[in-house]
């Protein structure tokens, strides 16, 4: 089987759709199928081509590391900001429909498009039509449910331009809708967005979810020994979705209780900034530090108490399952959780930790006190990890994907 893949971010970049699709390809391939991938050269996160890249580029095919084929496609440097992003995706999915044109030879028996850039989507959906050939939407995030929030998207009410947003959103939000019930299928990573699209009229939707992806020099986390001090740390996206100052007020509340606490940032993104200024105003032990190689991460993992996963209390994000979860669940490492809906669920369930209402600075405070007075932390690690065996090993959830590709190609022949 011909498998051709559209995405905005791949490897070399790191992050949990490049992560995500590395380890889908790597596994396809080893199954014995052809994969495809379009995609422009990575400049995740900067914006820009990242210094370790040494392909030629935009226009340029190249080997992947998993023996899988990578045809370069243009980009769009960007500032961080919506428009300049948004300005960046559509460039690279003109550029990957010019680009699968101008192969005559490339000739998938499956075309997957994946978010969270939308307009990836659209790629697919017109190619799917040009090319005659199946076509499977992947929807990471709850698309177009996000799109209810759009005058939030750049931190805090942004009313400049408000009414253009809504109606450019709802036009949007229709358009994704319509591409979703058209589409010969429609994964979704959590099964409660799932039942929404079913609920729309998406009749062959199915979940895969994001799997835990091995961590170099890390295989699992040993409760450290109390030293008098609550250890912190996040890893992960500093967005716009996840709120993280609500964390930084809880930290504040925290230490007022004579607690001795710390928290480590490990990320980027249009949030970073904010925690920042918000840890400083507050007076707060706040270490911010921009996005590490996979191979340093064990060392704050190793550093650390509890694990932090934090959603802002939108609607849409209670349909949402932040991947780096599914990393904490597989090392054994005790979640702080500042979730709701299925993430809450989940951390509940597998007695990971604890998960309290999103935006709640002082529920949080409240967890972290009574944490700081039992630790050593110690979650019930058979249970976490029995639960990532059976619903996010990369194996198993590549093996899902690979059946319902297998089903789509062959229904059209």
């Amino acid at each position: 089987m011909r498998i051709l893949l559209l995405t905005h971010y791949y490897d070399p970049e790191t992050g949990p759709p490049q992560l995500r699709w590395s380890s889908l390809v790597r596994e396809f391939v080893r199954a014995g199928h052809q994969v495809d991938v379009v995609a422009p050269p990575p400049h995740y996160p900067l914006g820009r081509l990242l210094d370790t890249y040494e392909g030629e580029g935009a226009g340029s095919t190249e080997q992947g590391r998993h023996g899988e084929t990578v045809h370069r496609v243009r980009f769009r440097p960007t500032s961080g900001r919506i428009g300049s992003i948004l300005w960046d995706q559509l460039t690279s999915a003109a550029s990957s429909v010019l680009t699968v044109l101008r192969h005559r030879d490339l000739t998938p028996d499956v075309i997957v498009a994946t978010a969270p850039a939308l307009p990836t989507l659209m790629a697919g959906w017109v190619l799917a039509r040009v090319l005659r050939r199946p076509l499977l939407l992947e929807v990471r995030d709850a698309w177009p449910d996000l799109l209810a929030v759009v005058d939030r998207w750049e931190g805090g009410e942004v009313r400049a331009h408000q009414h253009v947003k809504h109606a450019v959103a709802h036009v949007a939000a229709r358009f994704i809708t319509v591409m979703q019930r058209s589409a010969d299928y429609v994964v979704t990573t959590t099964s409660t967005f799932a039942e929404v699209l079913q609920g729309r009229g998406v009749t062959n939707v199915d979940v895969v979810r994001n799997t835990a992806h091995p961590l170099p020099n890390y295989t699992d986390h040993q409760p450290r020994q109390p030293d008098g001090q609550l250890r912190i740390v996040y890893v992960g996206t500093v967005g716009r979705a996840q709120g993280l100052e609500t964390a930084v007020r809880a930290l504040r509340i925290v230490q007022d209780a004579g607690i001795d606490v710390a928290m480590r940032v490990i990320g980027t993104g249009a949030g970073k900034n904010r925690v920042q200024q918000t840890a400083e105003a507050l007076g707060v032990p706040v270490t911010v530090r921009g996005a590490q190689s996979r191979d340093q991460i064990h060392l704050h993992y190793r550093w650390a108490d509890t694990f932090l996963i934090m959603l802002r209390e939108w609607p849409a994000l209670r349909m949402t399952v932040p991947s780096k979860l599914y990393e904490a669940l597989h090392l054994g490492i005790h979640v702080s959780a500042s979730v709701d809906g299925e993430a809450a669920r989940i951390v509940t369930t597998t007695g990971a930790g604890f998960a309290t209402p999103p935006g709640d600075a002082e529920a949080l405070a409240r967890q972290w006190i009574a944490l700081a007075r039992q630790l050593p932390a110690e979650p019930d690690q058979p249970q976490m990890r029995a639960w990532v065996h059976e619903y996010a090993e990369e194996s198993r959830v590549a093996s899902d994907y690979l059946e319902i590709l297998r089903a789509l190609a062959a229904a059209h022949r």
